[in-house]
């Protein structure tokens, strides 16, 4: 028997059951439908951004300082590292600040691998670490991601010691998949590595998540960095802002390459959302109901996404998704990429509930 495929107001109550929306801020689809019309313009679900923007008492803090903006304002910085490393339960002196963490990933590169110091990533993964890698010299090892989309561990060890890594990266959850690795895969990476080879996990993604940091980590070992960002859950991504957290003589290899002021605005900010209680656990919440209610709506469909805690996921296409893409965008909804290893697959972002009942609308006029 065939089952009918949800229509798209279907999907939007989807998006509507489950959890009391109206303390989070967002309407109830069962007392107020929303409307894809209600989104004017193109829909972007292509960078992983968060729909919201930056939280309320953000954007006050942002706009309260700008007065003051004209001096350095040293000591603010200091004030946000010291709050986050609270937070966190590690030492003030194993955090460093950076605009967002493409900053230290990309310091990471330079400093850890070359010719003779190779780098393993999942694949697929985020790229700009092995690219730049690559554009070094280094010999990059792909290894592609289990069938649950965790990353293969015991193969990436073991790429490691055969091509004398001298940094491994791990993005937990995954960037594109959203998917995740448990923290016991990462325990025995940590414990059965080349002694050489560090570890640089890209937790970009992990307050969306149900996962537990390895951020401690860094109160233990000199060779794991972690990496944390603004740009996703706190909605901060132009304004840049991100935390490098690894022992101190870590820290001191990546500000070795320099260093400039952070514009006061993002520390203000980002002040404003660590202190804003409940904040991480409501975007989650909204993330997380939009997202397992638009993976529903495609399975329904016979459209199959990589398991994933994250604001995005890949979903099966079955046909180029790159052709997918554009066809997506000439629709008005302009979504993600596919990668090299998943000719087929396209990373979409969640966007609000509304925004994805366009992605419904386009992706049902394409697929028929």
């Amino acid at each position: 028997m065939t089952v009918a495929a949800p229509s798209r107001r279907s999907f939007l109550q989807l998006a509507g059951t489950g959890l009391a929306l109206s303390g989070l801020g967002v309407s109830t689809v069962s007392a107020s439908p929303l409307r894809a019309s209600a989104v004017g313009g193109p829909v972007l679900l292509n960078f992983n951004e968060c729909p919201y923007g930056p939280a309320p008492v953000a954007q006050a803090a942002a706009r309260e300082i700008v007065a003051g903006s004209g001096r350095y304002l040293f000591a603010l910085a200091g004030e946000l590292r010291d709050l986050f490393a609270t937070q966190e339960g590690i030492g003030k002196d194993h955090v460093r600040l950076y605009p967002g963490s493409s900053e230290p990933l990309n310091r990471a590169a330079i400093l850890w691998t070359s010719a003779s110091a190779g780098l393993v990533v999942a694949d697929p993964t985020f790229e700009a670490l092995g690219d730049l890698a690559t554009a070094r010299g280094a010999t990059v090892a792909k290894v592609p991601l289990r069938e649950d989309g965790a990353h293969d561990v015991r193969a990436m060890a073991a790429a490691a010691a055969r091509i004398n890594a001298g940094l491994l990266y791990l993005c937990n959850p995954n960037n594109p998949t959203g998917s995740i690795t448990p923290a016991d895969d990462i325990a025995w990476l940590l414990a059965n590595k080349p002694r050489q080879t560090r570890v640089l996990v890209d937790e970009a993604y992990l307050q969306y998540s149900e996962q537990r940091s390895v951020i401690g980590q860094v109160m233990q070992r000199d060779d794991v960095i972690v990496l944390r960002t603004f740009s996703k859950l706190y909605g901060m991504a132009g304004l840049r802002l991100g935390v490098a957290a690894a022992h101190p003589d870590r820290l001191r290899e990546l500000a070795s390459l320099g260093d400039n002021p952070l514009p006061v605005t993002a520390l203000a900010a980002g002040l404003a959302s660590l202190r804003a209680p409940g904040l991480v656990a409501q975007r989650k919440a909204e993330n997380a109901q939009v997202r397992q209610a638009t993976v529903a709506w495609l399975a329904a469909r016979g459209f199959s996404c990589v398991p994933t805690e994250a604001n995005c996921f890949v979903v099966d296409v079955k046909r180029d998704g790159s052709a997918f893409a554009a066809a997506m965008a000439e629709h008005g909804v302009v979504i993600g990429r596919s990668w090299p290893i998943w000719p087929q697959r396209v990373r979409v972002t969640v966007g609000t509930a509304a925004e994805m009942a366009r992605f419904g609308d386009a992706f049902a006029a394409i697929t028929g």
